[in-house]
């Protein structure tokens, strides 16, 4: 059954569907009055809806049954991803959305080869989010992750005084065998809490962004013993993350 964020009117009882989504429903999937769609409200409740009524700019969908849904990770995970090359960026969110990231930052590392465009930033970012939404869509996600502009070290620093655990990472620690302080960090984690990681481009972090990383609390970690390629190295993360909070409780 085809899902959708929509926004909702309590008043009404229904929601209300415009844009590329109204498209869908109409031209695409050429749906008709009556028809049963799943909607997402902005406060992440879920719905089986009917179609009321498809006009020419909107769908305006009947709450049927709200659903009872869990399937968020129980704690907040930001990606910040050093840019990488052509459209790893693009597979990063596509699948960290599904497997229940947050956020997404990214950063422009000392040893990042793609140039950030200030022209094309605001193309790129909806592109980005388009992602993040179908991808959310597909995957029964109750929220569409934040794509956040491009930040440099400095900024990044400051956007995360706020998290519970922040960690890096790095290739270094796996080759020496470390894998305790990211089964530690994620023991610390409570129901709620927020988790930061940073992941470097294809020629990793540099061993300057490292250190200043480490004096503002970052931990360094170890992703098992293989290294892994920058568009994989999130997708592990979040897999352990997932597994240590949901499977394992």
């Amino acid at each position: 059954m085809q899902r959708y964020f929509a926004s909702y009117s309590t008043e009404n009882n229904c929601f209300f569907i415009t844009g590329e989504d109204f498209h869908h429903i109409s031209k695409v999937m050429r749906m008709k009055e009556k028809d049963e769609i799943i909607c997402v409200s902005e406060n992440q409740k879920t719905a089986l809806c009917s179609i009321a009524e498809i006009s020419t700019d909107q769908v305006i969908a009947s709450v049927i049954q709200w659903k009872e849904e869990s399937v968020e990770l129980s704690v907040s995970v930001t990606i910040v991803s050093g840019l990488p090359k052509g459209d790893k960026i693009e597979w990063i969110i596509q699948k960290g959305t599904e497997l229940g990231a947050s956020k997404f930052i990214p950063f422009t590392a000392d040893r990042s080869i793609v140039k950030w465009d200030g022209k094309k930033a605001d193309k790129k970012i909806n592109r980005w989010q388009k992602i993040a939404k179908e991808a959310a869509e597909q995957s029964h996600r109750t929220i569409i992750p934040e794509i956040m502009q491009p930040v440099n070290l400095q900024s990044l620093l400051n956007y995360a005084e706020g998290y519970d655990v922040k960690l890096v990472a790095y290739e270094e620690e796996a080759r020496l065998g470390e894998d305790k302080v990211l089964v530690s960090s994620l023991k610390e984690l409570e129901k709620g809490g927020s988790l930061l990681v940073v992941f470097g481009p294809e020629g990793g972090l540099s061993t300057g962004e490292v250190e200043k990383l480490k004096a503002c609390g970052f931990r360094l970690c170890g992703l098992g013993p293989r290294i892994l390629r920058t568009e994989t190295a999130p997708l592990y993360l979040l897999s352990a993350v997932s597994y240590h909070l949901e499977l394992l409780r």
